[in-house]
């Protein structure tokens, strides 16, 4: 086998690889000679079919195993032996194209190799962490939101009208052509106005009603409605009004805190203000890589794989297409043509996701099965009742397990960098850290 070099320019390498018909033949006899113990055929016994015959009714269909077999480790060698590693799937095919069984096989192999990436001096890096306590403005403030999400109602005054947000206290019972049907009455039954938990429009026609007075409210099923024998119906509610309630936040007490698994206000309080300092540390968090990356840009510097940026600005082109243009749904659209912005854009992701990797890499930086499953388990959640179908789906998408395996290294590798960094704290705050974090939506 011969591999003759092509091609050597910037990051650019090219290969003319032969091989050679003997070593070809050499091949296919061996993958013969590992398949004779097993085959059977009619007047030999198993394992004793001369090879001469073996080759005769199998040699074709092994011999384009060992071309594919032997290119491939032609490859492996050159990368072994060259310690090249290609930037994307080389791009590999037959140069003498009229190949015929007994020629030697040309193939041609190109791609760009990645980088050699400078070493970063962790302990030059200077990062500024910002550090925000949760003020006692801030706790209330918090109680405040959970007593109304907590709330309760009080009768309103007598005569008043309902409005959107009240809650109306009702008998109900609904006819489809004039037929009572089954799970459409209900007594005393307590209906939030504005909450969307009965047909739409149904509550839309209670607002104004008043305690004593009756309503018939009429809506139409929809057509994709459950109930198959009432879905594009049209149902009249009989409804009768008992009371009309206004909401009220739940008082800000031991009782409230229990609602929300605290022994009492005080734990409450404790719980709210851990969750607040958890909440700006991951936000101060943010604002540190983001300082990081940006000088890590800045300092480390090295050839770029051409066909790396291009997809990168390529991808970044359309997504920011599709977000300008969301009623496209489908790739159905012009051809985008990136800009210089979307280039200088990639050059940054580019350099940046080679230089982590490269920094996860000679600090074994792994992710764990644990990491991944915790992951998973976080993203299921967005899909009440599905968890299941989901977590199975992930497992079965290499993609998608690698789509979400990025994001938890990235982080490993920015903390791993941060480790050997000088960071100083910088107490300052709320709103200050709000600034700092609208500053990177900014950019």
């Amino acid at each position: 086998m011969q591999v003759t070099e092509t091609l050597n320019e910037g990051l650019k390498r090219g290969y003319a690889i032969t091989v050679t018909a003997a070593e070809l033949d050499e091949k296919v006899n061996e993958k013969l000679a590992e398949a004779q113990p097993d085959v059977e055929m009619k007047g030999f016994r198993k394992g004793k079919v001369p090879m001469a015959l073996l080759k005769k009714q199998f040699g074709q269909r092994v011999l384009g195993e060992a071309m594919q077999e032997t290119i491939d480790g032609a490859m492996n060698k050159h990368f072994e032996d060259s310690g090249d590693r290609p930037a994307m799937q080389p791009e590999v095919k037959m140069t003498n194209e009229d190949w015929k069984e007994g020629d030697d096989v040309e193939v041609s192999m190109s791609y760009e190799a990645l980088p050699e990436i400078p070493e970063i001096a962790l302990d030059k890096l200077k990062l500024e962490k910002l550090v925000v306590k949760a003020d006692d403005v801030s706790v209330d403030e918090a109680l405040a939101n959970l007593a109304e999400t907590a709330q309760d109602f009080k009768d309103r005054k007598k005569g008043s009208k309902a409005k959107d947000g009240d809650q109306v206290v009702m008998d109900f019972a609904g006819k489809v052509d004039g037929e009572l049907f089954e799970g459409g009455s209900a007594e005393d039954y307590p209906l939030v106005l504005g909450s969307n938990s009965f047909i739409p429009g149904f509550e839309e026609q209670l607002i104004g009603v008043k305690a004593g007075e009756e309503k018939a409210v009429t809506v139409n099923f929809p057509d994709d409605y459950g109930a198959e024998h009432l879905a594009g119906k049209e149902a009249v509610f009989d409804c009768t009004i008992k009371n009309v309630k206004e909401p009220v936040a739940a008082e800000i007490n031991d009782e409230l805190a229990t609602k929300f698994g605290a022994e009492d206000l005080a734990g409450l309080k404790g719980q709210i203000s851990e969750r607040l300092e958890a909440e700006y540390a991951g936000a101060a968090r943010a604002v540190m890589k983001r300082g990081l990356l940006d000088q890590l840009d800045e300092q480390v510097k090295f050839e770029l794989p051409p066909s790396l940026v291009d997809a990168e600005a390529n991808q970044i082109a359309h997504q920011l297409w599709h977000e300008e243009n969301p009623e496209v749904e489908g790739h159905d659209h012009p051809e985008i043509e990136p800009t210089d912005e979307h280039k200088s854009l990639a050059e940054r992701r580019v350099r940046l996701g080679l230089l982590l990797a490269e920094v996860g890499r000679k600090a074994e930086i792994e992710v764990t099965d644990a990491e991944m499953t915790q992951a998973i388990m976080n993203q299921a959640r967005q899909y009440p009742g599905q968890e299941r179908q989901f977590f199975e789906f992930v497992q079965q998408n290499q993609q998608m397990q690698q789509q979400m395996r990025a994001p938890i290294f990235e982080d490993k590798v920015v903390d791993h960098i941060a480790e050997g960094a000088t960071v100083k704290e910088k107490e300052v705050s709320k709103d200050d850290l709000q600034k700092a974090v609208e500053a990177l939506e900014d950019e």
